[in-house]
């Protein structure tokens, strides 16, 4: 029979360890957004290079849903950059964002890691009474 001591850190244990998992569940959330503006990131300045190998009279198009329209060079240009702009702010926060979690993570890991403690403190007294 388990006392009530136990009972209550083994409830705080399984609620640690539930917010734990929904921790770990946002971190690789993060990181697969990350993954995403990190790809578009790269294709941006791909596209930002190649704009840069153009002549100011060459014809450039926008894709937009399935017509191509004709666009200025200088505006196709700040298009692109404010685009890298944005992905590149993005990013700084996400970084943020994954740092801020992962401080919570370790400090749950620690919580978990002292309610164990305490638990296994306490089944050894009681298996020695």
């Amino acid at each position: 029979m388990t006392t009530p001591a136990i009972r209550d850190l083994q409830n705080q244990l399984e609620n640690q360890a539930n917010v734990l998992s929904k921790i770990q569940k946002d971190i690789a959330k993060n990181h697969q957004v990350r993954k995403q503006y990190t790809i578009q990131h790269g294709e941006n300045e791909m596209v930002q290079k190649e704009l840069e190998f153009l002549t100011e009279d060459a014809n450039v198009y926008k894709l937009i849903g399935p017509v191509l329209v004709k666009q200025d060079l200088a505006e196709a240009k700040a298009n692109v950059s404010k685009r890298i702009e944005y992905i590149t702010a993005e990013l700084r926060r996400l970084d943020g964002t994954l740092k801020g979690l992962e401080e919570q993570q370790n400090a749950k890991k620690e919580e978990i890691l002292k309610i164990q403690q305490r638990l296994q403190v306490l089944q050894a007294g009681k298996a020695k009474a």
